[in-house]
């Protein structure tokens, strides 16, 4: 802008001593074509002028879009980041979720085996119990009566360890019976019982 002002000023100038020269020689044809050229410089000034503004205005408003990207850009960036930091995080507990997931169904695996194999003990217990039901409870009642029925002794089962207790009921005698099993050998409780069987049939 400086160097316009400079230009109009130089014209001024020119265009005066121009004038000057005109009156002094009355030379009307060279005034003529001085005005005529002047008016010309004075023109290409005034459009020069306006072309510089043009643009300095279509550069500061370059320079806002520019910005105004720049800041976008940025604005987008750090949206990104935060979206790539929470996307990260989501993964994280996605496979921590996973690695619970995994441990809990691998202890529900071992659970459900150990259900399993509970079952096919206890089919196997039943299969035992119904036989000792069916076979072994009936022989153990059986001969507990046959028993009873030949040493005519009834027992206490309600005893300490290592004691029997119980009563022989003999022909006109209850005779009560009290053996320490820890104090007498087999034999000799085999054969003190075996006294109280008559022999005669």
């Amino acid at each position: 802008m400086v160097s316009l002002d400079k230009g109009l000023q130089h014209l001024e100038e020119t265009g005066e001593d121009l004038v000057s020269i005109v009156e002094s020689s009355n030379a009307e044809s060279i005034a003529r074509a001085v005005v005529e050229k002047r008016q010309q410089l004075f023109d290409l000034l005034i459009t020069t002028r306006k072309t510089t503004s043009q643009l300095l205005n279509d550069m500061i408003r370059t320079e806002e879009l520019v910005g105004q990207n720049l800041l976008d850009t940025e604005v987008r960036k750090s949206e990104a980041a935060r979206e790539l930091e929470s996307l990260q995080q989501e993964l994280e507990r996605c496979r921590a979720r996973k690695h619970t997931m995994e441990a809990e169904l691998q202890f529900l695996q071992g659970e459900l085996k150990s259900l399993q194999n509970s079952e096919v003990e206890i089919e196997t217990l039943q299969q035992e119990v119904d036989e000792d039901t069916t076979e072994v409870i009936p022989s153990a009642i059986y001969l507990a009566q046959l028993y009873h029925k030949v040493t005519k002794i009834k027992w206490e089962y309600g005893t300490e360890p290592g004691i029997l207790k119980g009563v022989h009921y003999g022909d006109d005698l209850a005779t009560p019976i009290n053996i320490d099993t820890t104090s007498q050998s087999k034999v000799a409780i085999s054969s003190y019982l075996w006294s109280f069987v008559s022999a005669e049939w």
